[in-house]
């Protein structure tokens, strides 16, 4: 059977190894298959940005079949998972690292935490935190690493994105970088890109999280991605009402919360589809 690739991935090709790692995935899915013993194969998902994701089955299981491109946010990946064993999060089945492959559990019903509007969705959220924020430490990225990386390309990519935000915005990202990583704090396992798209519905537990692009550090970070994520309303009111209901019910630090949004907001918006939505969020949080 042949797998047809989302034309979602393609843009995979203006980084280096991207076409590399697109022109090997027959090869790779061919390998994997043998590798896990997967017995059958449907058509890729159409969410992915950065890795194949095939449903398949095992052993007369349904699984999940996960080829990555591998780069700085998603090589730990299989780690957190690990880490977590099913506590909030998807299983992990299997791994290949020399595949940059992941057998994954399959979520059913598998209904987006972003299209369910008759839960609370906060709520889950903040639950499925209170499981996922656990101590760590290597192998993971450390997020001031992280956040050092994105204070050193954060003015050139505003520039090379042609100037999208008034550069107050860019500036106060910048310092709020420096400022934040210099305070040692406790180390947990955040998920930097906890969104409603990267939440499934499940019958093991209600919700697992999915794509976790681990980092490990000051847990007021967790909140950073939920607080921006417009998918559950795109108002000042509403950007601040998850910050001071999260921030509460998981007892962190506010003004840190606040400011680690708008700085990784800021550091993920130039090459986002939704830049100027993301330029609201930090302009509501001033």
């Amino acid at each position: 059977m042949r797998v047809k690739v989302p034309d979602r991935l393609f843009w995979l090709e203006r980084l280096e190894g991207g076409r590399a790692w697109l022109d090997s995935l027959p090869d790779l899915i061919s390998r994997a298959r043998e590798r896990f013993q997967i017995s059958a194969l449907g058509q890729p998902f159409e969410g992915g940005n950065v890795s194949l994701v095939i449903p398949a089955e095992r052993n007369g299981e349904e699984v999940v079949l996960k080829l990555q491109f591998v780069h700085r946010e998603t090589r730990f990946e299989a780690d957190a998972l690990s880490r977590w064993d099913g506590n909030g999060a998807i299983r992990l089945l299997d791994h290949a690292p020399e595949l940059g492959a992941l057998l994954l559990e399959r979520c059913r019903p598998g209904q987006l935490l972003a299209e369910s509007e008759d839960v609370d969705q906060i709520g889950v959220l903040s639950n499925l935190l209170k499981k996922l924020l656990v101590p760590a430490d290597q192998p993971f990225t450390n997020l001031a690493d992280e956040a050092a990386h994105w204070r050193a390309s954060i003015r050139s990519d505003w520039e090379k994105a042609g100037k999208p935000c008034d550069t107050y915005l860019v500036d106060l990202a910048f310092d709020a970088l420096g400022e934040l990583t210099k305070d040692e704090t406790g180390k947990v396992l955040l998920h930097q890109d906890l969104h409603g798209h990267n939440v499934l519905s499940a019958n093991r537990e209600p919700w697992l999280v999915i794509d976790p692009k681990p980092l490990v550090g000051d847990p007021a970070f967790a909140l950073s991605p939920i607080v921006r994520s417009f998918e559950f309303g795109h108002s000042k009111r509403d950007a601040l009402y998850r910050l001071d209901r999260l921030s509460e019910e998981l007892e962190l630090d506010r003004e840190r919360a606040r400011l680690w949004t708008i700085a990784q907001t800021m550091a993920w918006a130039f090459e986002s589809d939704f830049s100027h939505r993301h330029f609201e969020t930090s302009l509501w949080l001033l």
